[in-house]
């Protein structure tokens, strides 16, 4: 997905014309506008040139994103330039700071203007001598303050008036359209007061005049009134995108690199893949890397979300941003730039808040045709009441009304807020959302489809259980087991090793070890014939009791392998090797079926190992024997029955991955099941699962909030405006209640940071 950043935009109805104008281009495949971060991503074999081209004939600006255009590609193939900072730069709140500038020389002029109009003319407050009962002096003086606040909120005016050019009206064509009519009306009453004046009208027909018809007070306080809208709407929009900039303000900045002359500090930027890094105790790691000399701990939290340090040594990975909390290490980088777990993390946030969720798409269609609309009400209205015998300005401040209180910008920010604040605590907490329709989808789920290995158990198996034969003690046949697999390669040798190892039983040196076909091996100790394998292969070189025999399909069923081990012909004893379960999967699987979702375990593995582990962990179904093919059959199938998440972290299961309808990777799992998915779980956890799933519920939930206050407020403002309720709404009045009400959706949406993931 191709990003751009799109200038003047200002509500819904914007963002609306941007991507119809970018969506009807030849070879664009989806186009998702966000109002929220003046973002656009296109999908589709189009030229930059062509779309920054098609939204500016729509009446906008549009460039390339700096985190593209800044990319650049060194000799060795490696991800150059400061992309990140130049992203970091583009989601600084800029809007802020002019509009504050703008308010406070608004409320200047506007304090003089209000001294005049509501200070002198209904309290009595003093003036100069000059302008005393001056109705043409004091009216002259509220026309240039009133145009001095309108210039200085000229933008409104400019995009406003733009923008009905172009037919696109848009919010700012509202309260441009509001305050100009406001003005124009009042400079009408200005010269109809000096006309009476050269004809002799009395001086209470004047004060009349002066009182009644006047709305100079209205064409400024409009603008200045939507200004600190604007303003709030703003600092709360830059509040929603901390998450990310926090993200960003963890990568380091140097990086101690050891070279011929010994270590040096150098930018980060300048590291390259394959180059050896020094880290010290309380410093960050700068890019991902391998360690290749020393131990640690470290502290994972900014990636993981998990706050306890994990032990590292040589052979280990480590991931940039995270913090060594003890030993000194050297490390070989081995992802640098864009390319590190960080940069990664940043631009699936990044292209999350590009993409649109289904639910947007409510509040799209009603934001097309909204601004139109109101300018429609506001003409029936005005028509309306001067049929019923209301007065001209009676009538235009009614219509008046109805253009200000409108407000697009809630409709058109009710979904983006929320996907935001809702991508960014997923962030924090290492939970990553690839989309937003991810983000909503997630939380409608009915069926959790999960994988056996790597996904429900930890993928590395260990030993479970020793039993050796009559007359054999434990310790002697792990010291024959020892032996006899410390030079296999089998996974379940490496498990069997690891287990002696930790036992600290001495290694005894074998003779003539051979790994023979028929899952076994042959070894021998000072002219004893050894072997280890499966039931079938030792029962062909052993007598096995019946006992031994039983006790054998008793760990099979179980879900473990037994492994059994003979000595010249005679039975020794039996070792069980497992697949380990998390410590959080049968919990986790028992609040994912708390929550409503049927569990179904996947798994390549044999009807009865598959039983039995499901068994242990509490899923509602289990789907054994498939092959990778299989799986993505089996994932359509259940789709039948509702929407399904899929679970998992190997090549295998990539194809299940894609046909779900969410697919989720363990990040511990392989780089092609991580991009198959739409959610990756950072801190390989399936409680993350459970977490993934809530927190779409509850951003959702808020989507949904944002979406009633919106359409509520417009439902009921715009009848109230209009005079339906035998209710007469100043035009200020309207527009304080438009200024509101965006900043009521962006710190409703704010409220999801309150939402706390249980751990």
């Amino acid at each position: 997905m191709e990003q751009y950043i799109v200038t003047g935009m200002s509500c819904a109805a914007c963002q609306a014309r941007v991507e119809k104008a970018v969506s009807q281009l030849d070879g664009v495949t989806s186009c998702a506008v966000s109002l929220l971060t003046n973002s656009m991503g296109v999908e589709g074999d189009v030229s930059d040139e062509v779309i920054i081209e098609a939204v500016k004939k729509a009446g906008y600006g549009a460039s390339v994103k700096g985190s593209h255009a800044a990319r650049s590609v060194d000799g060795k193939g490696n991800a150059a330039g400061n992309a990140r900072t130049d992203y970091e730069d583009e989601l600084k709140d800029k809007e802020t700071p002019v509009l504050k500038r703008r308010l406070i020389y608004s409320v200047v002029f506007l304090v003089f203007l209000m001294y005049i109009t509501m200070g002198h003319n209904m309290l009595g407050f003093p003036i100069p001598k000059f302008l005393t009962h001056n109705h043409t002096g004091l009216t002259l003086t509220q026309m240039i303050l009133a145009l001095i606040v309108m210039v200085i909120n000229g933008k409104f005016f400019k995009s406003g008036f733009n923008s009905l050019i172009h037919g696109a009206p848009n919010m700012d064509t509202l309260v441009a359209l509001g305050s100009s009519v406001s003005f124009g009306w009042s400079l009408y009453v200005f010269y109809k007061m000096t006309f009476l004046i050269t004809n002799g009208t009395p001086n209470m027909e004047l004060m009349s005049y002066y009182h009644d018809e006047l709305y100079f007070e209205a064409a400024a306080m409009i603008p200045a009134l939507i200004t600190v809208g604007k303003m709030l709407e703003a600092m709360s929009k830059g509040r929603t995108t901390d998450a990310l900039k926090s993200l960003m303000r963890l990568a380091p900045k140097t990086a101690v690199v050891i070279r011929d002359e010994g270590e040096v500090t150098v930018e980060v930027d300048e590291l390259r893949v394959g180059d050896i890094f020094a880290v010290r105790p309380g410093e960050s790691i700068p890019v991902d890397g391998e360690i290749i000399e020393g131990d640690t701990a470290v502290n994972e939290a900014a990636i993981t979300g998990e706050s306890i340090p994990v032990d590292k040594t040589a052979g280990d990975r480590v991931i940039a941003a995270t913090i060594n909390t003890s030993g000194y290490i050297r490390c070989r980088a081995l992802r640098v730039g864009e390319d590190t777990t960080l940069s990664k993390i940043i631009q699936m946030v990044s292209d999350a808040a590009a993409t649109k969720a289904p639910i947007a798409r409510i509040a799209d269609k009603v934001s097309g045709v909204f601004v139109p609309s109101v300018m429609g009400i506001a003409i029936i209205v005005i028509i309306g009441w001067l049929i019923a015998g209301e007065s001209v300005s009676g009538a235009l401040a009614r219509g008046i009304s109805v253009l200000v209180i409108s407000c697009p910008c809630a409709l058109g920010l009710a979904t983006p807020v929320a996907i935001m604040v809702g991508n960014g605590m997923g962030a924090k907490n290492g939970i990553l959302y690839k989309t937003s329709e991810a983000l909503e989808l997630t939380g409608k789920a009915d069926i959790c489809v999960m994988d056996k290995t790597g996904t429900i158990t930890t993928g590395q198996p260990v030993v479970t259980d020793i039993r050796p034969v009559e007359g054999m003690d434990e310790k002697a046949l792990l010291s024959l087991a020892y032996a006899l697999e410390y030079k296999s390669e089998h996974p379940l040798a490496k498990a069997i090793v690891a287990y002696a190892k930790e036992a600290d039983t001495e290694l005894i040196e074998v003779d003539e070890f051979k790994a023979l076909p028929g899952n076994g091996i042959e070894a021998a100790i000072d002219e004893t014939t050894l072997w280890a394998g499966s039931l079938k292969f030792i029962g062909e070189r052993a007598d096995i009791d019946i006992r031994y025999r039983d006790m054998a399909d008793e760990l099979s069923g179980q879900g473990k392998t037994p492994l059994l081990f003979a000595s010249d012909g005679e039975l020794v004893g039996i070792i069980a090797v497992a697949d380990a379960i998390r410590e959080d999967s049968a919990e986790a699987i028992s609040r994912l079926k708390d929550m409503g979702l049927k569990t179904v375990m996947l798994t390549g593995d044999n009807e009865r190992t598959a039983r039995a582990i499901a068994a242990e962990v509490g899923v509602d179904d289990v789907i054994a024997g498939v092959l990778p093919d299989g799986k993505a059959d089996a994932i359509a199938g259940l789709k039948s029955t509702g929407k399904v998440i899929m679970v998992g972290d190997g090549i295998n299961d990539a194809p299940a991955l894609t046909s779900a309808d969410i697919g989720i990777a363990i990040g511990a799992g392989t780089d092609v099941a991580i991009d198959s998915a739409d959610i990756v779980l950072m801190n390989s956890n399936i409680s993350d699962v459970v977490h993934a799933v809530d927190l779409s519920r509850a951003t959702l939930k808020n989507i949904k909030e944002n979406l009633f206050w919106a359409f509520f407020y417009n439902l009921i403002c715009i009848p109230l405006a209009a005079g339906l309720f035998g209710l007469k709404l100043n035009p200020m009045i309207g527009a304080a209640a438009m200024s509101l009400s965006s900043f009521t959706v962006c710190m409703n949406a704010l409220r999801l940071n309150l939402h706390k993931l249980r751990r």
